[in-house]
């Protein structure tokens, strides 16, 4: 089961892999923000699986390698996402 602590840092994460996601993405993405949020989260966990099969999610300093998996998933997660919300649903 997931801690306290642990949940609170996946939301930190997605907050801000969200947001990185959504200034690096290529055009506009007509999102709410709890969807990038969300897409942000989604980067988190892909970046941090991808870090383990490269065999570079745990490094001695700051894991770098990591961390740009972890914003690349997070483009691409927004990216989807944009794609695939309904842009009647969008309000301006």
């Amino acid at each position: 089961m997931w801690s306290f602590s642990a949940i609170i840092g996946l939301l930190i994460a997605g907050i801000i892999l969200g947001v990185l996601g959504r200034i690096l993405a290529p055009g506009d993405q007509k999102i709410p923000f709890w969807l990038t949020i969300l897409a942000g989260i989604v980067g988190a966990l892909v970046g941090n699986l991808i870090a383990g099969w490269t065999g570079v999610a745990d490094t001695n300093g700051f894991d770098w390698w990591r961390h740009v998996f972890q914003v690349i998933a997070a483009v691409i997660a927004v990216v989807l996402a944009a794609s695939l919300y309904p842009k009647s649903r969008v309000r301006a």
